[in-house]
């Protein structure tokens, strides 16, 4: 019986042995690199702040007092094909397409517009407490940055706060969260002011993923100034992911390479 016993605790402990490795490293998040795929013209007067896309056109959102806007923008050239200017006391924030409009937020002012995605024209604003930085549409749910570790999930009527997500990885929280993108049930989130985006699991607030976009602007592209990599956009139909900075000459189209 002693023998048994003793096959079993040893069984036992060999399982939760296993059991724990597995959890440790599916706790560990993915590290991508990237590869350039393509690089398209930008605006690099646009101090971009959100980016959407849908049907091959770009939409977004740029900031700073006085020079805000919201645009639709054509890809391949970097043409502004439609452009709405925000009163000079909003500072523009984030965007994302929800059915056929566009929401935008504002930096300081607890202020957001929903505007008609074809014509621009405004429909309706809703207040937020908090500073809005980005904004993404997970198919239930708008979810909101403030530049903090905590997304806000925002019902889509009435922008009234329907839960919240606290990002951390295996070292603490994670803050600083910017401009969002919700790709394949995945937050991706520009991180400020840093050349990395992180992926977050939306039920559970973990990292599953860093990717890192150091060199993705070359030095030739620095000839003038340029700020922090911000604005992440996903063509679902065709399966590409873009990336953009503020004040950068290029947008690019990126595929991510996880490295080993």
């Amino acid at each position: 019986m002693n023998q048994l016993l003793k096959l079993f605790f040893a069984a036992l402990a060999a399982v939760l042995i296993s059991s724990c490795s597995d959890s440790k490293t599916s706790e560990t998040p993915v590290v991508y690199t990237y590869k350039v795929i393509n690089a398209y013209p930008h605006d690099r007067e646009a101090f971009t702040q959100g980016l959407a896309f849908e049907k091959g056109l770009l939409y977004e959102s740029t900031g700073l007092n006085g020079s805000s806007t919201l645009r639709k923008v054509e890809l391949e050239t970097g043409n502004i094909l439609q452009l709405h200017k925000l009163p000079a006391e909003f500072f523009g924030e984030g965007i994302t397409i929800y059915k056929d409009r566009i929401i935008q937020l504002t930096y300081r002012s607890n202020v957001g517009f929903v505007s008609n995605k074809d014509s621009f024209e405004l429909l309706k604003k809703f207040d937020y407490s908090t500073e809005g930085w980005g904004i993404t549409y997970d198919g239930k749910h708008l979810i909101m940055s403030d530049g903090t570790l905590t997304l806000y999930l925002l019902d889509t009527e009435t922008f009234r706060e329907a839960g919240r997500i606290n990002v951390h990885d295996k070292d603490g929280p994670v803050s600083r969260l910017n401009e969002l993108e919700y790709i394949k049930g995945q937050i991706f989130a520009n991180v400020w002011p840093t050349n990395r985006i992180v992926r977050i699991a939306p039920r559970t607030g973990k990292v599953t993923g860093w990717i890192d976009l150091n060199g993705l602007l070359s030095l030739q592209d620095r000839d003038r100034p340029v700020d922090a990599l911000n604005g992440i956009t996903y063509d679902a139909v065709n399966n590409r992911l873009f990336v953009t900075g503020k004040f950068w000459p290029k947008l690019f189209e990126i595929k991510l390479v996880p490295l080993k």
